[in-house]
This record gives C-alpha cells, sequence and structure tokens, in this order.
C-alpha cells in the first residue's frame, strides 16, 4: 500500500525514526547546548533521501528544518539553564546585535549557495571543535576573560553566520570561544541554550524565505516534500520531531552539570567527529 508514493511502511519508518531523533536531539541540546541541531541536520538528510528529496536542495531542507525544531528545544533548554544561575547575560547582551545580523546574512546566502557549501562548513566546524576538545590543553587559551568592543562583536556575527550555514543552534561555535576564553564548558553550555534561542527563530524564518522560489521544483508529492513545507522548512518534519525534543531537553539539562569537565569534553567531541565524517562521504559519493 502506498500513500503519495511512498510505501506506509516507509512512512511509519520515518515517524518513528523522526521521534527516536526528536527524543535524541532535545538530550543533546540540554547536555551540550548544541540546540540539537547536529543531530538533526545528518539524520533529516537521510530522512529527506528516503522520500525523494532531490540532493540539489536537500541539504537546505535539512538545515531549515532543524533550525525550526530548535525553538522550542532551545526556549526549554535555556530556561533550564537560567534556573540553575549557569547562563552568562553580559555575552548574551553584547552579541544579540550582532548575531542577528550574521543570521540574516547566512539565510541570504542559502537563498543562492550551491548544495555543497554547507556540507564543507559543517564538516570543517565540526572538526575543528573535536581537535579543540581532544587535543587543546588548559594553556591554550586566547585569554584569561571574554574580550570586549569590536572583537567580541565580529565573534557575534560569526557565530550567527556560520549556525545558520549549517542549521544549529550556535551552541558549537559559542561553546569554543567561551572555553577559549577560560569560561568552563557548563557556563559555555549553559549560555549556548540561549544564544539558539536568538539563532533558530530568525534563522528558521530565513530559511523559509531562501527556500520559496525552489519550492515549485521539488517533485511528486510525498510526505516529506513541498506541500507540507514552507520554503527550506518541512513541516512535518519538525512536527514529528518537537514534542519528544521538548520533552528530553531537561533531561540532557540534568546530565550535563551531573558530568566532569573533561567527560563531557570528550563526549562532545567524539559526537562531532561521527557526524562530520557522516558528511565527508557525502561529498565523496556525491549523495
Amino acid at each position: 500500500m502506498t500513500v503519495a508514493g511512498l510505501d506506509v511502511r516507509e512512512l511509519v519508518e520515518l515517524a518513528l525514526l523522526s521521534i527516536a531523533v526528536g527524543a535524541l536531539s532535545g538530550f543533546l541540546a540540554g547536555l551540550f547546548g548544541i540546540g540539537g541541531g547536529a543531530v538533526l541536520v545528518p539524520v533529516f538528510y537521510e530522512c529527506f533521501g528516503l522520500a525523494g528529496v532531490p540532493v540539489e536542495v536537500r541539504m537546505p531542507l535539512c538545515i531549515g528544518t532543524s533550525l525550526a525544531v530548535i525553538i522550542p528545544t532551545s526556549i526549554r533548554s535555556a530556561r533550564a539553564h537560567y534556573l540553575r544561575g549557569a547562563v552568562d547575560m553580559a555575552t548574551l547582551k553584547t552579541w544579540w546585535l550582532t548575531i542577528l545580523i550574521g543570521v540574516i546574512t547566512g539565510s541570504v546566502i542559502a537563498r543562492y549557495a550551491p548544495e555543497r557549501l554547507f556540507k564543507y562548513v559543517f564538516v570543517a566546524v565540526a572538526w575543528s571543535a573535536t581537535f579543540r576538545l581532544w587535543f587543546a590543553r588548559e594553556g591554550w587559551n586566547l585569554g584569561e576573560d571574554m574580550p570586549k568592543g569590536f572583537l567580541m562583536r565580529v565573534y557575534g556575527f560569526v557565530v550567527g553566520l556560520l549556525s545558520t550555514l549549517m542549521g544549529i543552534g550556535g551552541g558549537l561555535f559559542s561553546n569554543l570561544l567561551m572555553t577559549f576564553y577560560n569560561r568552563s564548558i557548563h557556563q559555555a553550555v549553559a549560555t549556548s541554550s540561549a544564544l539558539a534561542v536568538l539563532i533558530s527563530i530568525p534563522g528558521a524564518l530565513g530559511y523559509v524565505y531562501a527556500g520559496w522560489p525552489v519550492a515549485a521544483r521539488f517533485p511528486t508529492v510525498t510526505a516529506l516534500q513541498a506541500p507540507l513545507a514552507l520554503g527550506y522548512v518541512s513541516l512535518i518534519g519538525a512536527l514529528l520531531v518537537m514534542p519528544m525534543s521538548l520533552w528530553t531537553a531537561p533531561l540532557g539539562v540534568r546530565a550535563a552539570h551531573a558530568l566532569s569537565k573533561r567527560m563531557l569534553e570528550i563526549a562532545f567531541g567524539l559526537y562531532l567527529f561521527i557526524v562530520g565524517g557522516r558528511f565527508v562521504t557525502s561529498l565523496i559519493s556525491g549523495q
């Protein structure tokens, strides 16, 4: 039996996979402060491939949908960290405007950039972060405290730009920056969860804008394609993942505060190495 060109069993499998991904992404949003996007983008890539989404638009569709899912997850994760008093509010106040400018710039790039660009950005950043987390020594710092003035605002712009091109909530970059400036990874994770709120809302709207002109190029209707998408945001993908991610985000927060600094760094690095490797194979195979 088929529905809209997909076997019913395939639809059920995709739905169950999306629910499981939602649970995992919510947990990691709380654990690593990454909004869950580094989980969602690779898995959505596989799901949309099964659904027949053309490779030319598959990656930006994954990223836009990921940013939409991150919205409620990041809000809940940020609230949980804020109640523990772990969020650096001074950094948030300094970064919010330049992060927003970076998100807008990334959305414009997404409208015109080739699909491979998103993969190159994802792999380069993920593996750079892995190296920092696994091999950096205590003395590998850029300073004793976060910088002031122009440099700090440049950092905010870069966080917003690259997060939008990767479909993540900004935690990957802000975690690295804050730990390079002698902040504890626990505070970096907490602050990153709040930054994810600033990035995910305008980022998702930006991908709706970026994908609107190409939506008509999607092929035959399936459960994860154009009629159930707004631009580069799949409504079905987002709605299946959101409920579980909301439920599991506070569990990740608890786990983060229970782990030691080194254990949290090793776990985060291992995860980033694996997801970066997936896109390396994709670039080599062209799929």
